[in-house]
């Protein structure tokens, strides 16, 4: 009997230790897009975020985020918004999307990136810190627009045309 009580205890133990917990996407999480064109360098902000994440621990095992296109946005004005959603193919792909994979050491985390209905897997550099119930996941990844089949937007009969190379930034804040 003190045999099976004994084996009771250090699987509930081990089991505590393994306990997952769950996250879900701060409002005060900031995701911005960075690009040059013929004419000026642009920024285009993400203002309608979602995401859940579940760890181990520190370490993150699951993260389900995902961008509403529509709600991108300039400062340069609804031409700029018009041209960036276009680009995103919107209407046919409302969403940009990411889900994990895996974690690599501390400071990388692998997983697939859907844009304007494209995936592919991708390594992100991150900065992850976890304290007072929240965990944090900061970095940024350049992307080629035509590695997505994203045509580059132009304007003024083709005279100003935006770079092919991005780079996305993001500072996300999952609190439990």
């Amino acid at each position: 009997m003190k045999k099976n009580i004994l084996t009771l205890v250090l699987a509930s133990i081990t089991f505590v230790g393994f306990a997952q917990e769950t996250y879900t996407l701060s409002s005060g999480s900031t995701l911005t897009i960075d690009g040059t064109s013929t004419l000026h360098d642009w920024t285009v902000t993400a203002n309608t975020m979602d995401g859940k994440l579940v760890a181990e621990g520190t370490a993150p095992k699951e993260i389900d985020f995902e961008v509403l296109v529509a709600d991108i946005k300039s400062e340069r004005g609804a031409t700029m918004d018009k041209k960036t959603h276009n680009a995103l193919k919107m209407e046919d792909h409302p969403k940009v999307t990411f889900k994990l994979k895996e974690v690599k050491g501390s400071s990388s985390v692998v997983g697939t990136l859907n844009i304007a209905g494209h995936e592919k897997e991708v390594e992100i550099e991150t900065e992850m810190t976890n304290a007072s119930g929240q965990l944090k996941i900061k970095g940024e990844k350049p992307i080629k627009l035509q590695d997505y089949d994203m045509e580059p937007p132009s304007a003024m009969f083709g005279q100003i045309v935006v770079g092919d190379d991005v780079v996305v930034k993001f500072d996300l804040v999952f609190t439990k």
